[in-house]
This record gives structure tokens, C-alpha cells and sequence, in this order.
């Protein structure tokens, strides 16, 4: 018993690598090829010539011969001519005739030469040598090369159909299991699972997906109620906001099995594959029935039945979705599977993969606001070797509109950066450094510029800055760059204090005449326009065109809004006649001259600051929030906040505080 015990209780030996068994092989082979060789006695005729028979004629050593098939000739000699033979040492070859049977063997050219050099030997030894003349047929040579092809054709079909009837179980990696279902299978009992804890913010989706795990962990708590299990749960949201990793989660804490399959692994070019594996797919739910299903990306397989018809004459896919329509509530009850889905094109779905008995919960994993962005650092934040001055909470300040994959993104690059450096741990500017790199791009230090053309982006930059500094509804100001990276020449970061839910035409006015800063700074100093505005421009005109035609901001157009949520609408015709987009144009345009003039009047107001703040940026490249403050004064942002608290600016929590969280990193 005690030896039991510390068997199973002591520490397993690693698994030795599989021994290989070739070597034996090599001994057997050449085992039977020596023994062949030199262990057996030998029975094989030595092969010769004619003249070397001939000579053997003429001493009376040869008993007889046969000739086989007319081209071989048979030597049989005498037995004291053998022994004779095998003593001789001028032909070595001699020494291993047989004892019996042919001791010769040789070709000949043509019957009647050989009959007349024969008789021309027989002659001279003034002996007779029979001889006789056999046809032999080889029956294995000829069964082989009658039944070869047909052994060969077998063999490649048997090898073939063996090579199809694999694949890995459920996987279905053969053409026999094409129609087989690929889910993976997770266990509960994974040493590496992701559990609700990996999961960071989401709160409000945790607690709709929580439920469901627990229905299936306590399901007598429901029935008592006369609950029913919900069928379906489809998770939406832009991506990186983590509704795969929600569902890895689901798949750690559930006690059941948790099948999990792409979108795209049902659709195939064979015909009737796709609905093929949605019935075995469901097929082993119900076998491991309670489950959870989980089918990623579904809009591969669940776009709307019946658009674009005549652009495409395969149906493949929707007959993939008309069977997962079945098997989700259909005749038949899958009672105890329950599906999970996860898409960002919901708009695109099918109506009828939507209601309610297939998908009874749609829930929405949006982005991640500033609190949840600080438990996401806090997540990935775990492995690495960080500062102790590091603050989550500035960071996540930093990240508006990151998702968290984007947040992953960030703490890989700023361990990148550091050890770039050689750093022995990751600081906050090692963070800053990575949002710089996702948002703007990758820096170009060594870009080729002149002079001119520097301080053409710094007064660009400049306008942007001074403008944004002077308009309260604006983003503040961070800092400003005009280190080239990506595509952009300079850059200049606006962070909000708190992020927005509900914005008004005032403040996407204000931010219009931000966007058209850089370009007026550039007329006005200059008296000529760039291309480097093309992002501005563009930027700025979807978001006039957003405010007249879909927010309804315009008081020509009127509270109309032409936005198409579903996705359904004709995109061959506009939902509005000639006239009104002859509206729609005149509006845009009338906003933009607007923003236009009023960044103008700023700009024409502070140029003397804004060639300070270009000879600042030409100095040190990057300047910060307390730098501009120091050429134009506090910010209008930072006076709207003071107003509101009823303090003086300065007192209040304006650009100078952030600009100096920004300067300490």
C-alpha cells in the first residue's frame, strides 16, 4: 500500500521520446542479404560464355546441355569436373558451382551458330554432348505482369479510401467526413481556461451570460419558477471589444460541454456540405446535451435571404441558413443546447435568425468607457514588469475609443519600446510612445523635409492647436507634434476630459472650425493652400454631411433623417429627390464657410502666437498643454469648467493639470 502511494504521490518521470524500431529492420535486412550471400550454400549457376564451355567441351567435362526458350543455354558437367573446377584458381568465380543441378549458364546468339560451333568442339574431343531444347513459361512473371495493374490500381483506391475515412474524429479533415461538423470541444477541466475574471468591464454582458452559465449549473431554481432556459444569445459589438473572449469565458465556467465552430467552416463549394454540418453539428449538442454552442463570426453563414439575387446563382449559403433556422427552433426541440453567436455586422443578419425563439438576447459589447479601459490595463498589465509610478487610470484617460484588443496593443508595444531601449521595466512614456505608434503610425524621424516645408507643418499644426485652445466645445489640447509619422506630417492630440455621450450641433460646429485651423494657417501666413489639409477636409465634410442628413442639424432640411440602420435600403437610389440633395450641398457648404470663419477670425486674431508656438514646435518638436498655455493662456475649456464650479480658471482642473500629467511622463 505504501509503495502504491508513493507511486501515484511522487513526481511522474517525463515522457520519454518514442524508441524507433529502424535499426532493427536494418539488422534483419542485412542479416538475410549476408546470409544469402555467404551463410547458405549456394545453388545458383555461375554465368559464363561459350568460350568457356567450349574449352570445357573439348576436356569431356560437360555431362549435357539444355537450351531454354532458344536463348539460353543450360551447362550440366561432370562431378569430378566440378570438383576440378572449384580447385582451379585461374577462374575464382569457379569456386562456388553446385554441387547439383545447372553449374553454367549463358547466353546464346542464334540456335544453329551455337549447333555448329557445338559440333565443331565435339569434333576435336572426339566426344558427344546431349543435348535438348525446352520452352519454359514463367507463370509468376507472367501472373505479375498480368495482375500488376489491377494490384496497383487496388492498392492506390485502398490508400485513397483510407486517407479519406480519416480525420481526427469530429474534426472532419477527410473527403468521407466533409459533411461533419468542426467544432472543438472545450473541457471544463483545461489547465489554461479563461475564466469571468480575464474578462475585463462588460459588466452588463457578463451578467446577461452569467445567467445563462447558472441556469445550467442550478437549473432546479428556474424550473421552480416555471423559467425556461433562453435558446440563443447573440453577442454584438464592434470588434476588439472581446465577445470571442466573452465566450472562451462562458466556455471556462460552465460545467457542460462547450462546442465551439466558425462561421465560415459551414460554407463550402460542395453543394449541401454547409447544411450537412449544421446537422451534425447539432447532432452532437444532443448527444452531449446540456451544452453550449458557440458559433463565431455568424454573418458568414446568417447574411439576409433573398438580396442580390441576380448577381449570384449559388443559394449554397442560404440553404446553410435555412437549415441552421430548423435546427435552432424548428419541428424538432433541441431541448438543452443553447447557442451563443458572436458578430459585428448585425445589421446584415437575416430577420428571421433574429427573433425571438432562435436568438431570445441580443447583447451589446460595446467599447469599453474610461473605467473599463483601466480594469483592461489592469488585465494585460499582470505579466508585465511595470514602473512603480505607473497610473492605470491616466492611461485609460489616454486611450478614449480604444477597444481591448487595441489596450493589448498598447501594453505589447510599450514592452516592445522598452526593451528596445534596454529598459530593466516599462515606464509611462514607454506607454505613451506605444499609443503614438497605434494611433498615428509608425515615427520618421529621418524624413526628408526642408525648412520650409518644416515650418509649413509647424504653423499647420499651430492653427489646429490655437483653435482648439480658444473654443470651449472642442477636445483640449495635449500636446502638439510635428514629428512625421504614418502618413501625417505633424499630429496634434486632443484627449477628452470626460467622454461624451450626447453631443450637440454647437460643439460639432466648434469642432469643424478645429479641423479647418491648420488650413487657414497656412493661407494666412503664407497666402497659399496645401494638400497636407486632405484629412481635415475630409473629415470635416462627412461630419457637415452627417449633421444635415442624418442628425438632422439643419433648419433648411429640417428634422429628417436620412440614416438606414438596417442596411436594407436600395444603394442604387437615394432616399431624397434632386432637389433636396441640391439642399443637402448648399447646407454642408454653408456650415463649412461658417467654421471657416470663425477658425479664420481666431486665427487672424493670434498669429503672432501661432509663429511663437511654430518656433516652439521647431525647437523641440513635441510640445505639451502647459507650453501652449504659456503663449496663449489658459483654455476656453478649462474657463467652461471653472464657470461651471465657479472658480477662477486656474483654480480649476483645466489644461495646465493634464498638461502637466502629460510633461511629468
Amino acid at each position: 500500500m505504501t509503495a502504491k502511494k508513493k507511486k501515484d504521490g511522487g513526481q511522474r518521470n517525463p515522457i520519454m521520446p518514442r524508441p524507433s524500431y529502424m535499426w532493427i529492420y536494418v539488422l534483419v535486412a542485412a542479416f538475410i542479404i549476408g546470409y544469402s550471400l555467404y551463410g547458405a550454400e549456394n545453388t545458383e549457376p555461375v554465368r559464363s560464355d561459350w568460350n568457356t564451355v567450349e574449352g570445357m567441351v573439348r576436356s569431356g567435362d560437360v555431362e549435357r546441355i539444355e537450351v531454354v526458350n532458344r536463348d539460353v543455354a543450360e551447362v550440366f558437367l561432370k562431378k569430378d569436373a566440378v570438383e576440378k573446377y572449384r580447385t582451379d584458381s585461374t577462374q575464382p568465380q569457379f569456386k562456388r558451382l553446385p554441387d547439383e543441378g545447372v553449374q553454367l549458364v549463358f547466353n546464346i546468339g542464334s540456335v544453329d551458330a551455337f549447333r555448329e560451333d557445338l559440333k565443331a568442339a565435339e569434333q576435336q574431343s572426339g566426344q558427344s554432348v546431349p543435348v535438348r531444347y525446352e520452352n519454359k513459361e514463367n507463370g509468376w512473371m507472367n501472373l505479375l505482369v498480368n495482375f500488376l495493374p489491377w494490384v496497383l490500381i487496388i492498392g492506390v483506391w485502398f490508400f485513397i479510401m483510407r486517407g479519406m475515412s480519416r480525420g481526427g474524429g469530429a474534426a472532419g479533415g477527410g473527403l468521407m467526413n466533409v459533411g461533419k461538423a468542426k467544432a472543438q470541444v472545450y473541457d471544463k477541466d483545461a489547465p489554461k481556461r479563461v475564466t469571468f475574471k480575464d474578462v475585463a468591464g462588460l459588466e452588463e454582458a457578463k451578467v446577461e451570460v452569467m445567467e445563462i452559465v447558472d441556469f445550467l449549473r442550478k437549473p432546479e431554481k428556474y424550473r421552480d419558477l416555471g423559467a425556461k432556459i433562453p435558446k440563443g444569445a447573440l453577442l454584438v459589438g464592434p470588434p476588439g471589444t472581446g465577445k470571442t473572449l466573452l465566450a472562451k469565458a462562458v466556455a471556462g465556467e460552465a460545467n457542460v460541454p462547450f462546442l465551439s465552430i466558425s462561421g465560415s467552416d459551414f460554407v463550402e463549394m460542395f453543394v449541401g456540405v454547409g447544411a450537412s454540418r449544421v446537422r451534425d453539428l447539432f447532432e452532437q449538442a444532443k448527444q452531449k446535451a446540456p451544452c453550449i454552442v458557440f458559433i463565431d463570426e455568424i454573418d458568414a453563414i446568417g447574411r439576409a435571404r433573398g438580396k442580390n439575387a441576380g448577381f449570384s446563382g449559388n443559394d449554397e449559403r442560404e440553404n446553410t441558413l435555412n437549415q441552421l433556422l430548423t435546427e435552432m427552433d424548428g419541428f424538432q426541440t433541441n431541448s438543452g443546447v443553447i447557442v451563443l453567436a458572436a458578430t459585428n455586422r448585425v445589421d446584415i443578419l437575416d430577420k428571421a435568425l433574429m427573433r425571438a425563439g432562435r436568438f431570445d438576447r441580443q447583447i451589446d459589447v460595446g467599447l469599453p468607457d474610461v473605467h473599463e479601459r483601466a480594469e483592461i490595463f489592469a488585465v494585460h498589465m499582470r505579466n508585465l514588469k511595470l514602473d512603480k509610478e505607473i497610473d492605470r487610470d491616466f492611461l485609460a484617460r489616454q486611450t478614449p475609443g480604444f477597444s481591448g484588443a487595441d489596450i493589448a496593443n498598447v501594453c505589447n508595444e510599450a514592452a516592445l519600446i522598452a526593451a528596445r531601449h534596454d529598459k530593466k521595466s516599462i515606464g509611462r512614456d514607454d506607454f505613451m510612445s506605444a499609443i503614438d505608434r497605434i494611433v498615428g503610425g509608425l515615427e520618421k524621424r529621418n524624413m526628408p523635409m526642408t525648412a520650409s516645408e518644416r515650418r509649413a507643418t509647424a504653423i499647420h499644426e499651430a492653427g489646429h492647436a490655437t483653435v482648439m485652445w480658444s473654443l470651449a466645445e472642442c477636445d483640449p489640447v495635449l500636446k502638439v507634434t510635428v514629428v512625421p509619422r504614418g502618413k501625417s506630417l505633424g499630429a496634434t492630440w486632443s484627449v477628452p476630459d470626460e467622454e461624451r455621450v450626447h453631443v450637440t450641433n454647437e460643439a460639432l460646429e466648434e469642432q469643424l472650425a478645429g479641423l479647418l485651423g491648420g488650413r487657414i494657417a497656412e493661407e494666412v501666413n503664407y497666402g497659399t493652400l496645401g494638400a497636407g489639409a486632405l484629412s481635415d477636409l475630409e473629415r470635416a465634410t462627412k461630419t457637415a454631411y452627417a449633421m444635415v442628413a442624418y442628425y438632422g442639424m439643419s433648419k433648411k432640411i429640417g428634422p429628417i433623417s436620412y440614416y438606414d440602420s438596417t442596411g436594407t435600403r436600395d444603394t442604387f437610389t437615394k432616399p431624397f429627390s434632386e432637389e433636396t440633395a441640391r439642399d443637402i450641398d448648399c447646407e454642408v457648404r454653408r456650415m463649412l464657410e461658417d467654421a471657416y470663419a470663425c477658425a479664420r477670425k481666431i486665427i487672424e486674431q493670434k498669429n503672432d502666437r501661432i509663429n511663437a508656438m511654430a518656433d516652439l514646435l521647431l525647437e523641440k518638436e513635441t510640445i505639451y498643454a502647459e507650453d501652449i498655455e504659456r503663449i496663449l493662456g489658459p483654455s476656453a475649456q478649462s474657463a467652461k469648467r471653472a464657470a461651471a464650479a465657479g472658480t477662477k480658471p486656474e483654480e480649476g482642473a483645466g489644461g495646465k493639470a493634464a498638461a502637466d500629467e502629460l510633461t511629468e511622463a
